[in-house]
Formats: structure tokens, C-alpha cells, sequence
């Protein structure tokens, strides 16, 4: 998987097409993300302690990698990407246009 956490991603299909957002959590087993924002969900909690209010919270839901795309601010768009190497190091850039993701 090219994405990880605290990339920005914008979502290639699905009900939030178009979407953009922060990737919070990556799952690499499973092949999935949790994008900011996308995929909501609504989620019965149980109160677990006495006092402590239980109900129904929103939260985000994962999404295959495969449906989002690194977003490139230059090209404005989801984007491939290629690696270059910078001595020992290796660093994400864009397909399209070199710039560095």
C-alpha cells in the first residue's frame, strides 16, 4: 500500500465521490483506510460506566485503499505515484508532475 497515515486523500468512488480528506488510520491487512470526514457511520454505544451517557455517535468507517488517491495540491487531483531515490532515502513523488507527496 502507497498511502499512509496522515496523507491527504481524495476518494475515487463510492456514495463520497470527490471527497478529500486525512488519512487517520491505515489497515494493511485488511486493505483498507479511515479517511476524515468519509464514510460515516452511526454507532450504538452502550454506556459502559455508571453515569456515563450511552446513544448513538457518528464515526468514520473504513474504505478500500483501491477507492482513494493520494491528492496532489499542484495537479489538483488523486494521483499516482512514483518513488525517487534521494541517496539512501526513498521519497513519494507525483507521477504527473515530480512534486513531492
Amino acid at each position: 500500500m502507497n498511502i499512509r497515515r496522515d496523507d491527504t486523500v481524495i476518494v475515487l468512488s463510492g456514495d463520497d465521490k470527490g471527497a478529500k480528506g486525512k488519512v487517520i488510520a491505515v489497515s494493511p491487512k485488511e486493505g483498507k483506510v479511515l479517511v476524515e470526514k468519509v464514510n460515516m457511520i452511526h454507532k450504538h454505544v452502550k454506556p459502559r460506566k455508571q453515569g456515563e451517557a450511552g446513544g448513538i455517535i457518528d464515526a468514520e468507517g473504513a474504505i478500500y485503499a483501491s477507492k482513494v488517491a493520494l491528492y496532489c495540491s499542484k495537479c489538483d487531483k488523486g494521483v499516482r505515484v512514483k518513488v525517487k531515490m534521494d541517496g539512501d532515502k526513498k521519497i513519494r513523488v507525483c507521477a504527473k508532475c515530480g512534486q513531492e507527496l
